[in-house]
This record gives structure tokens, sequence and C-alpha cells, in this order.
């Protein structure tokens, strides 16, 4: 038996045996085991059975399974860890971002692992960024082929149910099949994937990748060159902005280190392809400052919150990533050597952060709800602001922080936040003395221009329920970062057929995002209407800001729309096309 066969069925009977394991501890265990315990067996037998199909091409299958084991291990304490910080322990499977951190932990130090037990040792960049991109590579090709297989076994039985043989219901009718054949088809395909790894090179995506360095160049060339003719109000739009910079320093990073490949001999080669990549190397700290200062603004003003925690550890690493390329093109010398060197300091902070993300020195949970709840004794965030629902979903921090609030509610003058506690999915009250209320709440916080068109205000504000209004009070709170109300209700004429005025109301919310809404009178009766761009594009938070701080300061001016529309009749009739 040749070793190519041999390695094929190894790799097939260790996939088919993790599948019918799994399926054994997904299905039984729950009943068996409960807490912490079951979650660390549970992870570590998943960890186990991939990590190990993975390393067994590059390595040996013993050292394979012992190095999975390794990394199981590893991944089984952070998860007990983890789940040590939640209500119940398989709270945190519920998680996206423990998610994320658990697959840094295991697939990251993989290469590491397989360069390891080779001569150069595991800091050996060629070793470290073959095995890379190759365990990409070979781990893309085999789960294509195992969806591919499922395909074709549905398709198949559909074709033979056609005729009226059932052969595959023994198949359907156990599930342990399914874990079984899944593992295996999986063992197999890794298995001859790693066979042809001359045939399935990385170098096609890698040169594709190239050829992506000088357009990225040339925006972020563009993003940077118009920073001073835009300002910086665009960095307020929340943790959407921190993460889109964040995401192009990551593209960018990904692009550059294609482009050196695994040494000065494989990479690329031209005076234009190597002054691109120094460029962008320089350019990347502009970017990562950004992003680190727009989340700053949005942390100072509202507070720590899971997903501020993970934008600033992204940022961190962005940080690194950016000042790391650009100290290595400084230097001049032997650049593309210090930015592989940068590379391999920051693939190991990666896993160093992502290790801490799971546990309580890093426990992302716990700063938001001691975040918040200070900002509420402190006087920063009132009542109504207060985001009871999210507390509730941050685990034991979170059921720490609601008893804290519940003390302060049972004291004199804490009414609302009692009652906000009782019931935090409690739709605005709808009787005329709490529609009253909100009236004269949201009067008292939204801009109004001309500041004389109160009757109009109050007639059009019949057509808004109440859930609508509290809506729009928490929109005049979320100030902008100048202090300014996120709001404004602009009266203006804008429907010439119809008799009285119209309102345009410009609504900025706690994440930066602005929504424009009409009100007018149809038929003598207050209607919500659609308000739109005259060039029908999406109202972005820098135009949206823009439109908000003109409508506050002046009353909005009026002009005749130049547009004709296709139709008849009614003045409500036709099409109109947008310019």
């Amino acid at each position: 038996m040749g070793a190519g066969v041999s390695q094929r069925l190894v790799l097939t009977a260790l996939g088919a045996v993790a599948g019918a394991a799994l399926w054994l501890l997904t299905d039984s265990l729950p009943a068996l085991l409960f807490g912490t315990a079951a979650l660390a067996l549970t992870v570590y037998a998943w960890v186990f059975a991939v990590a190990t199909l993975l390393l067994a091409g590059p390595m040996p299958p013993a050292r394979a399974a012992s190095s999975a084991a390794l990394v199981a291990v590893v991944m089984a304490g952070l998860a007990a860890l983890a789940g040590r910080s939640e209500i119940l322990p398989f709270d945190t499977l519920d998680r996206p971002l423990h998610w994320l951190a658990g697959l840094v932990v295991v697939f990251v130090p993989l290469p590491f692992l397989i360069a390891a037990g080779r001569a150069e040792g595991w800091r050996h960049y060629a070793t470290l960024f073959t095995e890379s991109w190759g365990l990409v590579v070979r781990g893309a090709a085999a789960g294509l082929f195992t969806g591919f297989v499922w395909g074709l076994i549905a398709l198949s039985d559909a074709l033979l149910r056609i005729v009226g043989i059932t052969l595959l219901d023994w198949l359907w009718s156990a599930e342990v099949l399914v874990w079984i054949v899944t593992g295996g088809v999986l063992g197999l395909s890794l298995a001859v994937v790693g066979e042809l790894g001359d045939v399935l090179s990385p170098a096609l995506v890698l040169r594709l990748f190239r050829l992506l360095v000088v357009p990225v160049l040339a925006v972020m060339a563009l993003f940077i060159l118009a920073l001073p003719f835009s300002g910086l109000s665009g960095l307020l739009g929340g943790v959407s902005v921190t993460l889109t910079l964040l995401a192009m320093i990551g593209a960018a990073a990904t692009l550059l280190t294609a482009a050196l490949d695994r040494d000065d001999g494989m990479a690329a080669h031209g005076a234009v392809m190597r002054q691109a990549m120094q460029a962008l190397a320089l350019l990347l700290p502009v970017p990562a400052v950004l992003a680190a200062y727009a989340l700053w603004l949005r942390v100072d003003q509202y507070g720590w919150t899971p997903d501020r925690v993970f934008a600033a550890v992204i940022a961190v690493l962005g940080l690194g990533y950016g000042f790391g390329y650009a100290l290595a093109v400084i230097r001049r010398r032997h650049w593309m050597a210090r930015i592989r060197a940068v590379n391999t300091g920051m693939a190991l902070a990666l896993v160093a952060l992502a290790a801490l993300w799971l546990t309580p020195l890093l426990d992302a949970q716990r700063i938001a709800a001691q975040s918040q709840l200070s900002r509420f004794e402190a006087g920063l965030t009132p009542v109504e602001a207060l985001d009871v629902p999210a507390i509730d979903g941050w685990g034991r921090a979170g059921a720490d922080a609601r008893a804290r609030l519940a003390e302060i509610a049972a004291t004199p003058g804490q009414e609302a936040l009692a009652a906000l506690l009782a019931d935090p999915y409690a739709l605005p009250d709808e009787t005329p003395e709490g529609r009253a209320a909100l009236l004269a709440t949201l009067a008292g916080l939204m801009p109004l221009q001309p500041p004389a068109a109160t009757a109009t205000r109050d007639l059009l504000l019949q057509a808004i329920p109440a859930g609508e209004l509290q809506r729009w009070i928490d929109a005049c709170r979320a100030q902008m970062p100048d202090g300014r109300a996120g709001c404004v209700f602009a009266v203006a004429d804008l429907w010439p057929a119809e008799p009285g005025e119209e309102a345009l109301v410009v609504l900025r919310d706690a994440s930066g995002w602005v929504d424009v809404t009409g009100i007018g009178l149809r038929g003598g009766v207050p209607t919500q209407s659609t308000a739109v761009a005259m060039d029908g594009a999406l109202v972005d938070p820098a135009r949206g800001e823009a439109l908000l701080r003109a409508l506050q300061d002046a009353p909005a001016p009026v002009t005749p729309a130049p547009l004709n529309r296709i139709g008849r009749g009614a003045a409500s009739e036709g099409w109109l096309l947008l310019p």
C-alpha cells in the first residue's frame, strides 16, 4: 500500500471517528454533564478534531494529534474561563466575538506548530508564510469538496426517488451517519489536497492580490487628501466608522504581505510596485490613528459597550501594524525583512489579545457594565437612555449592574428608573395624559424652524404614534459632539397642491446615522411621508449632520423642484425620474 493511499485511509478514518465523537458529545453530553466541564470537553473535542485534520497533511499524523491536543487544551481552558462570566456557561457560545477570538486562538498558532517541527525553527518566516496560506487553500478546497459531496448525495436521493428507489433513507434516518460521512469526506479531501500541494499552491491567489496594491494605495491616498477639505465630522459615525478604517488597514496589510511573499527573491519586482508598496506602508498610520480617535469620541460620549471594547482591541492591532510597517520603510535598508518581522510579532500579539478576550483580564461585558453603571450614577446617562435589555445580555456582569440599578431604583425620586427596570420593553403610554407628556418633552428638546411655527408643529405631530415620539426624544437627547440636539423640525410649504404647510424632520441616533422623514396634510389629515434626497442617494452621517446643522441655524429655504412626471390625473400619481 502506497504512502498516499495509507494517508488517505488514516485521515478518512480519523475524520469519521471525529464526526461520530462530536455527534456523541453534541447529542448526549448535555444529558450527562452540566456547566463548565461540559463546555470545556465540547470545545476540546471540536478543536482537537479540526486541528488534527488540518495538521495531518504538513505533519505526521501522530505529531499532528499531539500538536492539536495542545491547542485544544488551551482553547478548552479559555472557553471554561469565558463560561464563568456567563449566567450559564454554554451562553458563551452565543457570543459572536467569543467565536472570533476562539478561531484566532485555534488557527493562527497552527503554522507556528508546523514550523516548530522543522529544522529552521518556529519563527522561520518562509515556513510560516507558506504554511499559513497553504492551510487557507487546503481548508477552503476541502470544505468546498465536502459541500459538493453533500449536494451530490441530496441530488442523487432526489433522482432515485423519481423512480421509487429510497436507498438513501438510511443515511437521513440516523443523525450520527451524517456526522460520520461529513468527517470522513472532509478527512479524505484534506488528504488528497495535501498530495496536490504543488497544484493547489496559493501562488495564484498571492499573484492576484498583488494586482490590488496600487488601487488600494490610490483609494487610501484619495481619502487622506480629502481629509483637510471634508474635516473630521465623518469620524463621528460611531463604531462602524472605526471598523471601516480598521478593515481597510487589514486589507492593505494582507495585500502587502502577499506582495512581499516569503522572501525578497519571491517578492513583487518592478520599481513601480516596490514604490507603491512602500507608499502604502507609510500611509497606514493615518487611518489607524483616525480609527482610534473616532472610537475615543464615541466612548467619551456614550461609554463602553462590548462592541466598543472589541473595536478598541482591533484599534490596538491596527496601530501596531500601521506604525510597524511605516517604521520599517522609514529605516529603508532591509525594509521588506522588517515588515515580515512585524507580521510575525503581530501574529503573536493577535493570539495573545484573542486569548485575553476570553479571560477575566479583558472581560468586555464587565468593562461595559461598569462603564454604563458609572455613567448613570454620575448623571451622564439619563434614565431614558439606559439600554436595560443590552445590560441584561451581558452575563454575570450585566446581572450585577442590574442589581445595583435595582438598589438605586428603590430610593426616593427614582420612580422612572423603577418603571424602566420593571418592564424595559414597555411602550410609551398611549393615554391622552401620556401622549401629552411626550409631546411636551419633545417640544422642549427639538429645535423648531421657524421658531414661531408651533401651531403647525403641534398639528402635524398628531400623525406620530407614541412609540415614534419616544424615538424622536431619544434622538434629540443623543447630542452631536458639539452639544447640539440630534434632531430638528423644519416647517415649510413643500406640497403646493395641498393646503397648509408640511415639515421635514431630521433625526440623528446614538450611532451617528441620520434619518429624514416628512409629515404633511392629505385631505386635512396629518400623515407621515417618505423624504428622499433629489439625487436618490442615501443620507450618510456627514451629509445628514450638515443638513441637521443647516436646518437648526435658519428656516429651510424653499425652491421649486425642476422635475416633470410621466402620468396624468391626481398629482400623487405618475412617475418621477430623480436626477
